[in-house]
């Protein structure tokens, strides 16, 4: 029997597995995706927030501004792109001025320190290019973007080398409550775990409504939020993170800088009922150009590369719901992780894991390893960096990816290592062949020539993410292309 089973490998499962690793633990992630990050953590801003909008005394304001102070830190041990380039909450009307002070005083009893409101001339003094309605802003300093599936791969990667156990395409079916702890049917099988944690994010009512109590049950509305990303010609138009004042669906459209130097915009908020529904839409694309103009002079809708739409997982209860079932020994909700989920996922994993410590009552992991190196980049290597990755490995002087300058090295190093890609959007994620100004349009064949060459197998096989998003079709004998089995 497994001692912890975690359900979700999205940035607050993979956050408890490392916290976890630190024990002496048999422990199993369930994914029921190809990958790490392929929920709602790989489609969002990439905003550590400050930890001012939060309500006092909430979970999220607790976890908020812990995560946000321990993001640097675990950032230089796990080798993950952040930088701290501050926040803007704008304000657009004077009359609403009161609203700034007020969120001021929400962050001050929140524990956020540095914040300041400026009026309209120190608002254009650090950002020139706000628009023409900004009247004031609330400066916090604390604000910081980080890489979202750079922080939750890495994250995986380390839990990974302390011997936590991943099990990609591994879908809960049902769970059942035995002596001594519980049973995870999947369709790759049965689990047994003493101790089970729901971090399944927008799926993570279904998981608790399996062991609860009937009134006990809650609810998981997909909240979804689409984004434009733009090219790095534009990526400095904004230095800082700008938000516009909240309102009861969320912090509205914000404008950042992302750290690999693009920009980006967005996202909507709109509760649907499809947990699969990532698609954008015309209308929700035309209002996030619209709201930005508020917040910038010219939106570079020329600039635009992709867009994209996440689903951030908006619970009954409003806040996070994260603590020990009702009824349910030893199992543990993660659930309801909206933001500031992200910027809270250090903290959530160190929370979680003491209360699972608390419960199983683990021995110290004494040969835990901290330290994570990341793959390195070509695109930011100095010349004599560049030189020695050329002569330790060729493959590194093999550009694949024109638009990021990511060479085959990069790639193979991504698929090779701990938790290896094996998708092709898995190699995006990892080294960003893909992300560029093309989206793919020049890489992806090479890129699936290299996934195919490293896994063995036919590159008719090779995937885009889920099953089924193939790139090719296998030959028949007879010469005639045939659709792979089951599509």
């Amino acid at each position: 029997m497994l001692d912890v089973v975690i359900i979700g490998a999205g940035v607050s499962g993979c956050a408890v597995a490392r916290e976890l690793s630190r024990k002496k633990l048999n422990i199993a992630v369930l994914e029921k995706n190809a990958d790490v990050c392929e929920g709602t953590s790989k489609a969002n801003s990439g905003i550590v927030h400050a930890g001012f909008d939060a309500k006092p005394g909430t979970l999220k304001a607790k976890l908020n501004v812990k995560g946000s102070r321990m993001m640097k830190q675990l950032s230089e041990e796990l080798d993950f792109p952040y930088k701290q380039n501050g926040s803007l909450v704008l304000c657009f009307d004077d009359k609403d001025k009161d609203k700034l002070e007020e969120l001021k005083e929400r962050g001050i009893e929140n524990g956020v320190g540095e914040l300041e409101i400026l009026d309209r001339e120190k608002v254009l003094a650090i950002e020139p290019a706000v628009g023409e309605k900004v009247a004031a802003a609330l400066h916090a300093p604390m604000g910081a973007i980080v890489c979202p599936f750079g922080l939750t791969i890495a994250l995986a990667e380390n839990a990974a080398v302390n011997g936590v156990d991943f099990h990609f395409k591994t879908k809960v079916k049902e769970i059942h409550k035995k002596d001594g702890g519980y049973e995870i049917l999947t369709n790759q099988g049965s689990f047994q775990a003493r101790s089970v944690i729901n971090a399944a994010g927008v799926y993570a009512d279904e998981i608790h409504n399996m062991v609860c109590d009937e009134e006990d049950k809650f609810q998981i509305t997909p909240r979804k939020g689409e984004y434009l990303l733009y090219d790095k010609k534009v990526g400095n138009l904004v230095s800082h993170t700008l938000f516009q004042l909240p309102t009861a669906l969320g912090k509205g459209i914000l404008v950042t800088p992302t750290v690999h130097g693009n920009l980006l915009t967005g996202p909507t908020a709109e509760d649907i009922p499809d947990k699969e529904g990532v698609n954008t839409t015309a209308e929700g694309l035309d209002t996030v150009l619209e709201k930005a103009a508020l917040s910038i002079l010219q939106v570079p809708s020329r600039q635009v590369i992709t867009s994209f739409a996440g689903l951030r997982a908006h619970s009954s209860k409003g806040d996070f719901i994260i603590g020990e079932v009702k009824g349910a020994p030893g199992f543990f909700d993660v659930a309801g992780m909206e933001s500031p989920g992200l910027s809270c996922a250090p903290a959530v994993g160190e929370y979680v894991a003491q209360m699972v410590n608390n419960y199983l009552q683990p021995e110290e992991n004494g040969d835990f390893i901290a330290v994570r190196k990341g793959i390195p980049s070509m695109a930011l290597a100095g010349d004599e960096e560049r030189h020695r990755l050329i002569q330790e490995n060729p493959a590194y002087a093999n550009v694949i990816c024109r638009c990021e300058m990511v060479t085959e090295g990069e790639i193979l190093d991504a698929i090779r290592r701990p938790l290896g890609a094996t998708t092709t959007d898995g190699v995006k994620r990892r080294v960003r062949a893909g992300m560029g100004r093309c989206q793919a349009g020049f890489c992806s064949p090479k890129v699936v020539e290299i996934l195919s060459r490293e896994l063995g197998i036919d590159e008719s096989q090779v995937i885009k993410a889920e099953e089924g998003s193939y790139y090719l079709l296998p030959e028949n004998p007879s010469g005639e292309n045939i659709l792979p089995e089951g599509i």
